[in-house]
């Protein structure tokens, strides 16, 4: 039987693919990270599924139960927040897999920033504004940051930034990202996007740590600094120019 890793999305039970609703019905054992998802993600499985929270389980023990499910035949759905390919431990459960000669297989989700940003009705690449996304992190108790990804190099570069994993760290954050975005910069904090207890807080670099201190926020949120929140784009995009050339046929 296969491990299917797949993106659960920002949490909304709406927000699944077509294709990850289908592979949760079949499932016999559904992994999923009970922190972010909400419970409605879970409607989709089926009444008899071996459903296991693993927001308190280490990786030797969330690979000890998909290996577990495999060999008693199962097929096993091991959900992801957001999409797979981003902050979800991909690599290392494939390559214990791998190990253990389990065949997995990847759908991918919509990922939080996308959910985030829906919500905010913002593009994110406003033409002669932004035109580079960078997705990152920041560093505390968690694994190193490679020395070329520090916050300064990203945020000299002035493209759109979303934060993972960083909403503790928010006054510390805006504090260095000042000097190349300026105090002035468009800030979003999006909490548990399409979820119903979503919270979306806009401000500044100035002004934003105070918010997320007074609404008290300490996980699933996601941090996005840019001119691109609030910009008219000073002209149209090249691709939908009617000056543009276009080939027919």
């Amino acid at each position: 039987m296969t491990v299917h890793f797949v993106g659960a999305g920002p949490g909304a039970a709406d927000l699944l693919t077509l294709r990850a609703i289908r592979l949760l019905e079949s499932a016999d054992t559904v992994l999923y990270a009970g922190t972010y998802l909400d419970a409605e993600v879970l409607s989709h499985a089926s009444a008899d599924a071996r459903l296991i929270d693993t927001q308190h389980l280490d990786l030797d023990q969330i690979t000890a139960h998909l290996v577990d499910a495999h060999e008693r035949g199962d097929d096993v759905v091991r959900l992801c927040s957001g999409d797979p390919s981003v902050y979800s431990a991909l690599t290392e459960q494939k390559a214990r897999l791998d190990a253990a000669d389990v065949p997995w297989d990847v759908t991918p989700g919509v990922p939080a920033y996308a959910a985030a940003a829906a919500l905010l009705g913002a593009e994110l690449t406003v033409p002669e504004v932004a035109q580079s996304v960078v997705l990152t992190r920041t560093q505390a108790r968690s694994t190193a940051m490679p020395d070329t990804e520090s916050l300064a190099r990203f945020a000299a570069s002035r493209a759109t930034l979303v934060l993972h994993l960083a909403i503790r760290h928010t006054r510390r954050l805006t504090g260095e990202l000042v000097e190349h975005y300026g105090s002035d910069c468009p800030v979003a904090v999006v909490y548990r996007a399409s979820q119903p207890e979503q919270i979306v807080l806009a401000g500044t670099l100035s002004d934003i740590a105070d918010q997320v201190e007074q609404a008290e926020l300490t996980q699933a949120a996601v941090i996005i600094v840019g001119r691109s929140l609030d910009a008219q784009a000073p002209r149209g995009s090249f691709l939908y120019d009617p000056a543009r050339e276009r080939r027919r046929g």
